[in-house]
């Protein structure tokens, strides 16, 4: 009897997600994660699998692997792989409520002035939906 037809599609997405990015070992991977994570997992089996995570590591890794996960936030924005709204909300998914912030504020301000109308306008609309 195989136990596989018994997981939950959920479980074995993660699963397949955690391999490749074990597997292919770049940033672009590993940075996926959480994304996937979050969708897919609840936040006690996501709380589980970081805990084990850095039970795994040398208290001193441990400790600096949790203080670069917890100040981090996304950093940046990176150039667009795909297009810059893939990009964008790749990115929005990672960043922390102040980079959100920081970064509308600054894209809105930089724009022409005919653009930022347009964006209110939209933005404006969708809030009355």
């Amino acid at each position: 009897m195989s136990i596989a037809k018994h997981i939950p599609d959920n479980i074995k997405r993660v699963s397949r997600s955690v391999g490749y990015a074990l597997w292919l070992n770049t940033s672009a991977d590993w940075f996926s994660l959480p994304v996937i994570l979050r969708a897919r997992l609840d936040a006690r089996q996501r709380a589980a699998l970081a805990f084990m995570a850095l039970r795994s590591l040398d208290r001193e890794d441990a400790v600096l692997t949790a203080e670069m996960a917890l100040s981090g936030g996304a950093g940046q924005p990176i150039t667009p792989l795909f297009n810059h709204m893939d990009e964008a909300a790749f990115w929005a998914d990672m960043a922390e409520p102040e980079e959100l912030e920081a970064y509308c504020l600054a894209s809105f301000n930089a724009m022409p002035r005919g653009r930022q109308a347009a964006f209110l306008d939209f933005v404006q609309g969708r809030q009355a939906a």
